[in-house]
């Protein structure tokens, strides 16, 4: 076979010369040993979507991903970055999370929610993804903390996304990939104990009910802990699946997802001196019976009908309702006392900038309370047809979707709540003299319609075109209860009309190789959220575009994928504060950057995941009032480094670990609070028979000092990650 580059394969290896030239020597080695046959396939049709079978759900290197198309498509067809965590590595980690799932691809920071730290929120590139969260395709919107017990992967598609899920998606969507039941009658049983006190059982069990048909159900318990002082939590959640006419052209699945949280709410460290207050790890802020309980119930129905061999007209439909009752206490101001009278250092918008001895200074609590009713129903039908026109091979989705969304959020402020000791907090419950004042009840609703179609071209053998256009309509109206804001907000309404769109070349010289470039677009409504701060209500959506260039290579014979690409993603008509209460669409927001990654064998023992991204997140313009132009975004490290390989000393005993790497960054875009960079290793060791496997996994196993999750609210606050801990775990099959 021909070892020369085209002159294009040659230009973008150029490009990535720098970081990937290990890469390079590794390509070479692929295109010696890809077998001709595989070309002859790949002149034929569009490449057929692999499968692995069961032998592979210890493999890290995933081929297909559904995020990048509505449909399983190869990974190397996706003019994008895409990320995939399935479960062989959730289970290496021991990870019970979706926040610890998510470690492995970087780009991705954790964050808190608006007012608090209520469930799951992230950063991706430089953009919040609070409302870019998927279970198995439809928008899961919900604020709650996500397991991983129920999920087979956790996919990332990064770069505005708009043309395959609407509105947001700025800096990518984060898709939960539910089991699903087979045709095998097969048990699991999971139990895991650690040693700050946290125990956890799951039990994944699948029965085949007819030569069509199988019934799954997953469950968990546990009672989590931290290092951190006070932290115990209580989860159980329940998944049943049924899936009937497998392998018929007709094929069915219901699901539903049913979880009860009663979580201790961290709200971690209040800043002194612009950073997290230099206090044990371990010291908590808020009153020992706080308290955050949710209740999530979430069904799905997915129905897929084949036409014929080309053509699958599928529709699924999801209801989702998301129930949380929080009492929650923050610390909120820092200063000192006074013949028992509290003063607030008058430096709080500059960090609590101040000479005194921490000894010295006190922490005013306060509450974070709401009762918060969510509600979903989505419905998204897609046909799905291939056919030629000519020389050219089309696999073409046309699809609609339509929705409805309810959000109920009703506060409440405790008066009288305890001034406490920085250094030293007592820990107590609530004081008898703790008065309740009834707050704002925001009451909101949104209904979406859209209509979208895409199409992927193969020209050739080695040459592929994707192109998208989405249409969107948003109306949303939101009520307050009580005027808030400056001028005073008690109704807003809301109808946006938005055309996405979505484009990519894919240059594809052998099996082994694929270069791309793409564009893509996304919209931000006001009121995208179901809530809205004061002026913001008649703006015009925030608008973004992305720019992506990138390479993908199959090295062994696919048994190792790296990936390369440098990306710019601009908001260009960023919302910026002119004077209170006044907005205009005058802001220039951009991040800019490269991402290298790897995943799978090195050897036939050997496996490895990570990646490496470096950000240059900048607001390029905004108003003198906003205070943020030339700042660099909130919660965005400008590097982020993971890692995680296991290799296998015998057939039973596998050994491994990681490292974490995540440089400083801001609690908001003032760029006022700053949380130091840090490397966090972890370590495993597993014991594999064929009916158990033990495993022992050392989390930050140089028990190193870090801020896990930042929160702009209260100027600044930051929550601690986890110290040393040892998990250990064993899994039983029958």
């Amino acid at each position: 076979m021909n070892r020369r580059l085209t002159p294009l394969a040659a230009a973008l290896l150029a490009a990535f010369a720098a970081p990937v030239a290990m890469q390079q020597t590794a390509f070479a080695q692929t295109v010696q040993t890809t077998p001709a046959a595989q070309t002859t396939q790949a002149e034929a049709t569009l490449p057929e979507v692999a499968v692995k079978s069961q032998i592979d759900k210890s493999d890290y290197n995933p081929v297909t991903s559904t995020v990048g198309g509505k449909v399983a498509t190869q990974i190397r067809d996706i003019p994008q970055s895409v990320n995939v965590i399935n479960r062989a590595v959730l289970e290496a980690q021991g990870a019970a999370s979706l926040q610890e799932a998510l470690r492995n691809v970087p780009g991705i920071t954790i964050g808190g929610a608006e007012g608090g730290q209520i469930g799951n929120n992230f950063n991706l590139r430089g953009f919040s993804a609070r409302t870019d969260m998927y279970l198995d395709g439809s928008r899961d919107r919900g604020q709650y903390y996500r397991d991983t017990y129920y999920l087979e992967s956790v996919e990332v598609l990064k770069g505005p996304s708009s043309m395959l899920f609407g509105r947001g998606s700025t800096g990518g969507v984060i898709n939960q990939v539910s089991k699903t039941p087979f045709l095998t009658d097969a048990n699991q049983v999971s139990l895991s104990a650690d040693t700050n006190g946290g125990v956890r059982s799951t039990g994944d069990f699948n029965r085949k009910l007819s030569d069509t048909s199988a019934f799954r159900i997953e469950m968990m318990g546990q009672q989590a802990k931290t290092n951190r002082d006070q932290m115990t939590n209580q989860d159980f959640g329940v998944a049943p699946s049924l899936r009937f006419g497998i392998g018929t052209p007709t094929e069915v699945t219901l699901s539903a997802l049913i979880s009860h949280n009663r979580e201790m709410p961290d709200y971690g460290l209040p800043p002194v001196n612009n950073h997290p207050a230099q206090v044990s790890r371990d010291t908590f802020y808020g009153l020992n019976d706080d308290r955050t309980i949710q209740d999530v119930a979430i069904v799905s129905a997915r129905v897929e009908h084949k036409i014929n061999e080309n053509v699958t007209l599928r529709n699924q439909t999801q209801y989702s309702d998301y129930v949380t009752n929080a009492r929650e206490t923050a610390a909120n101001n820092v200063g000192t006392v006074t013949n028992g009278t509290f003063t607030a250092l008058p430096t709080v918008s500059q960090g609590n900038t101040t000479a005194l001895p921490l000894s010295q200074l006190y922490v005013k609590l306060a509450s974070h309370d709401r009762n918060i009713h969510d509600q979903s129903l989505d419905n998204q039908t897609d046909l799905i047809a291939k056919f030629d026109t000519g020389t050219l091979k089309h696999t073409l989705i046309v699809g609609s979707e339509i929705s409805h969304d309810e959000y109920d959020n009703a506060g409440t402020t405790r008066n009288n709540l305890p001034i406490v000791t920085m250094v030293d907090p007592v820990y107590q419950s609530q004081p008898s003299n703790v008065t309740t004042t009834v707050g704002n009840r925001a009451k909101s609703s949104a209904n979406a319609l859209a209509a979208y179609v895409n199409d992927t071209v193969a020209l050739n053998k080695e040459w592929k075109l994707v192109g998208g256009v989405r249409w969107d309509r948003y109306q949303a109206e939101l009520n307050n209860s009580i005027a808030t804001g400056t001028p005073a907000l008690t109704r807003a309404d809301q109808t946006v009309n938005f055309t996405s769109v979505r484009a990519g070349v894919i240059y594809q010289p052998t099996d082994a190789q694929s270069y791309y470039a793409s564009y893509g677009t996304s919209f931000n409504p006001s009121l995208e959220q179901l809530t809205v701060t004061s002026g913001l209500q008649n703006v015009a959506p925030e608008t973004n575009k992305s720019y992506e260039i990138g390479a993908k290579w199959d090295l062994f014979n696919g048994d190792l994928s790296l990936t390369s690409a440098i990306f710019d993603i601009e908001k260009t008509n960023a919302r910026s504060l002119v004077t209170t209460g006044v907005y205009q669409l005058d802001g220039d927001v951009r991040v800019t950057g490269f991402e290298l990654g790897a995943s799978g064998h090195i050897t036939p023992q050997w496996q490895v995941i990570g990646g490496y991204t470096h950000l240059n997140p900048t607001v390029i313009h905004a108003s003198a009032a906003d205070g943020t132009q030339g700042k660099t975004l909130a919660n965005t490290p400008r590097d982020n480094l993971t890692l995680w390989t296991t290799y296998n000393l015998t057939k039973i005993w596998e050994v491994g670990g990681g490292m974490l790497y995540m440089s400083s960054r801001f609690a908001s875009n003032t760029n006022v609070v700053s949380a130091g960079g840090y490397t966090r290793f972890d370590a495993t060791v597993a014991y594999h028979q064929p009916k158990y496997d033990l495993r022992l996994n050392l989390l930050n196993l140089t028990n190193k000092h870090y801020i896990d999750a930042l929160i702009p609210s209260d100027g600044g606050r930051s929550v601690p990650g986890v110290g040393i801990t040892l998990l250990a775990s064993v899994n039983y099959r029958f």
